[in-house]
């Protein structure tokens, strides 16, 4: 059974360049409820933890210098099948095969400064949350 909650990251490139806002309209308006969120910047340690599955991949130092060059936004959402259709909302992670309308053809500069992070599975989703928010719950 999937999931009513996922996880996102407004990343560097986007925050930087003044999308946060729109991209979390858009998050909004395709019917999510943002149910946590926070502005911060990771350090490169930090950064390394939360992209620790990735260590031994070619990409993994520069990923880690990137994610933690500025502010990101984090955040919890919720939706029925809050997963899936968060991934197709935000879109391939390469722009240039970003479906139109999709979060990353819109804000995305390139694979690597692809303006947002979407857990791939609701497994995902509650241990990088965990990350971010010591409680996993509903703010009201």
């Amino acid at each position: 059974m999937a999931s009513n909650r996922t996880f996102t990251m407004i990343k560097p490139d986007a925050f930087e360049a003044g999308n946060s806002g729109a991209i979390l309209k858009m998050i909004e308006e395709a019917g999510f409820k943002i149910i946590a969120v926070k502005a911060t910047q990771l350090t490169p340690e930090l950064a390394g933890k939360f992209y620790e599955v990735h260590a031994a991949r070619p990409f993994y130092a520069d990923l880690c210098k990137y994610m933690s060059s500025g502010p990101i936004i984090a955040a919890i959402l919720e939706k029925e099948n809050a997963v899936e259709d968060f991934r197709t909302l935000i879109g391939a992670t390469n722009p240039a095969n970003a479906a139109e309308g999709t979060i990353r053809k819109i804000f995305a500069k390139s694979i690597e400064a692809n303006a947002v992070h979407g857990s791939d599975s609701d497994e995902n989703a509650a241990i990088e949350g965990s990350f971010y928010f010591s409680q996993f719950e509903r703010i009201s």
